[in-house]
């Protein structure tokens, strides 16, 4: 199984958060995205900075980022099913 290192990203700067040993990058991003909403909670200011958590492999390559302050439900896309055309729960 792989080792997955995590950052946090403030501007060019990359703070270690530690690592772990997952089955693959599925479950390294869902550990990141847990790991940015716990971040936002300690650290608040973090928010509006436009910071982020990084996922890198054992090479120091990124495989994935997600914002500490993700877009907002109301400036996201509506979600469509696949082969419809119908954002779910609205009409287009």
């Amino acid at each position: 199984m792989p080792y997955f290192s995590f950052d946090l990203v403030i501007g060019s700067e990359y703070k270690n958060q530690g690592g772990l040993i997952l089955e693959d990058l599925d479950l390294a991003s869902d550990r990141a995205e847990q790991l940015a909403n716990e971040l936002c909670v300690v650290m608040p200011e973090l928010k509006a900075k436009g910071c982020a958590v990084r996922v890198t492999d054992s090479d120091n390559k990124e495989l994935y980022r997600t914002p500490l302050d993700p877009i907002p439900a109301w400036k996201r896309p509506p979600l469509v099913a696949p082969g419809q055309s119908t954002p779910i729960g609205g009409q287009a």
